[in-house]
Order: structure tokens, then C-alpha cells, then sequence
């Protein structure tokens, strides 16, 4: 039998990476985080640059939500469990913890 001279493309090749579902984790406004804290909160969570901050926080301001990243389920819920846990804003004497969020299948 004569050796193989081509290789044949694999058809499953990275095509679990093209199936994986992704997910979006939403900011949802209220009225107990100034800018300032969500500005901050998603630079430091998220690493965004002060302007991407910036548009997100007014994004939630204006429509009550925005989505910060889209990714796999397991980075998304933990995206939103950071933000779950990143504690009251220091300059609203009423903010009494965190902001919410929620994950949603990105479609």
C-alpha cells in the first residue's frame, strides 16, 4: 500500500466550537448605583475602557438594561455572580448591595 501523501480535512474539527451557545450577561438598572459606580464596576469586572463603561452605564440608565459580554454559559454566570457580589455603592448612603443581573441566551 502506498504511504498517504495529503492529509484529509477533519469534518468535526472545531465544530463544537462553532455549536457552543453563547450567552449575555445584563446589567439591570435601579435607582441605588450612581454612574460613577457602574462606570467603575465594569472597568474593574470586565476590563472595558472608560468610554465603553461609560455607554453601558448610560445605556442602563436610559433603557433599564445592557448587556455587558456575551460568552459561554459558565463565564457568563460567573460574570453575573461578580457583579452579584461586588457590594453597595459607597456614595448612596441608600445602596444597600450590588447591582442585579441576569443571563440570557444570545440569539
Amino acid at each position: 500500500m502506498p504511504p498517504r501523501t495529503t492529509l484529509e480535512p477533519s469534518t468535526t474539527a472545531g465544530t463544537s466550537e462553532a455549536l457552543t451557545p453563547l450567552y449575555h450577561v445584563v446589567l439591570l438598572d435601579d435607582d441605588d448605583h450612581t454612574y460613577d459606580y457602574v462606570i467603575e464596576m465594569l472597568q474593574k469586572l470586565f476590563i472595558l475602557s472608560a468610554e465603553q463603561a461609560y455607554r453601558n452605564a448610560e445605556e442602563v440608565d436610559k433603557t433599564g438594561r445592557t448587556i455587558v459580554l456575551t460568552c459561554e454559559l459558565g463565564q457568563a454566570e460567573f460574570g453575573r455572580e461578580q457583579i452579584h457580589a461586588y457590594g453597595p455603592d459607597w456614595r448612596m448612603p441608600r445602596s444597600k448591595g450590588s447591582m442585579s443581573a441576569v443571563v440570557e441566551p444570545a440569539r
